[in-house]
């Protein structure tokens, strides 16, 4: 994008979500080219001179929002882009920049029902036990084994796995303090095997002057998420599993699922996760709904006489 007044408030903005809502560099540089690409269809409607996304109005915004549905972008995508739009003119209208919001009357595309992609419980039991052997370099099973270990029992995102210190298995305390989204922090339990694990990492790592659980290449720097991915990839070969089918997301999600069908509490749930909204967590409660059903059938009082009409 070339330089504009537009490119300013632009700026101004991406400081604000870093400052404010400690937004990752990832999602600013989304925010920065959804902005950008939102700029380039204003001016091919003749919005011109260089206030482009100040002076845009909601028939720009529709139009925007029409031909990202011709153009086959999934919903999920659109609905994203939308809400950029919302929050960059919210922003503009907070800083009396402009007095309007062309977002307002927008409806956000609606969503189909999306439910998290899961392991079953005989799936992550292969992983954890043979997802560990067989790499090439002998380190990578250490770290393969302590990685997985964590990710299934503790739900952690992949940020929050490889930003864990190593001092994490020298202190024997049931719980470890992590630091989610957003800078909020929560408590996580730990379980012996999964510090065991990443002892036998750090035992491996003795020499490494590193503050990181996980290190880098760079002893100085975590492990990165393109590095441990290949990890993650070869961990699934080695387990006879479908590589495609796994990534840390998927062993969260299949933590919050199997949890919740061994009956934990939505709300105990809610903490483990990190979640802000309660409303996040509900989305694992699909797991629920047959054992519900069973738990009806045995107990109610009318179940044995519904089953023989």
């Amino acid at each position: 994008m070339t330089r504009t007044t537009s490119s300013r408030y632009i700026e101004s903005f991406l400081e604000m979500l870093a400052a404010e809502r400690n937004a990752a560099a990832r999602t600013r540089h989304a925010y920065f080219s959804d902005l950008a690409d939102f700029e380039s269809h204003c001016r091919q409607r003749g919005v011109a001179g260089p206030d482009v996304l100040i002076n845009a109005d909601a028939a720009c915004v529709q139009s925007y929002i029409a031909a990202l549905s011709s153009s086959g972008m999934a919903a999920r995508t659109s609905a994203r882009r939308l809400s950029c739009l919302r929050q960059f003119y919210r922003f503009l209208a907070r800083e009396a920049i402009r007095p309007d919001d062309p977002t307002e009357r927008e409806m956000s595309p609606k969503l189909p029902a999306s439910l998290p992609k899961l392991l079953s419980e005989q799936e992550v039991k292969r992983l954890l036990e043979e997802g560990a052997r067989g790499h090439a370099d002998e380190r990578r099973n250490y770290v393969a084994q302590a990685a997985l270990e964590l990710l299934y029992t503790t739900g952690l995102r992949i940020s929050e796995l490889l930003s864990l210190p190593s001092v994490l298995p020298l202190n024997n305390a049931p719980m470890v303090t992590v630091r989610g989204k957003g800078g909020r922090e929560r408590l996580v339990p730990i379980s012996e095997k999964a510090r065991q694990a990443a002892r036998a990492l750090r035992h491996y790592d003795r020499d490494l002057d590193s503050p990181y659980l996980f290190p880098g290449r760079d002893p100085a720097k975590p492990l990165t998420r393109q590095g441990f991915d290949k990890i993650l990839h070869q961990a699934a070969l080695n387990a006879g599993l479908d590589p495609e089918r796994i990534s840390p997301h998927v062993l969260r999600h299949s933590f919050a699922s199997h949890l919740l069908a061994h009956g934990a509490d939505l709300r105990a749930l809610q903490m483990l996760l990190g979640h802000a909204d309660i409303a996040t967590t509900q989305i694992y409660t699909h797991v629920l709904s047959e054992r519900l059903r069973q738990l009806v059938q045995a107990h109610h009082p009318l179940a044995s006489e519904s089953a023989d009409c």
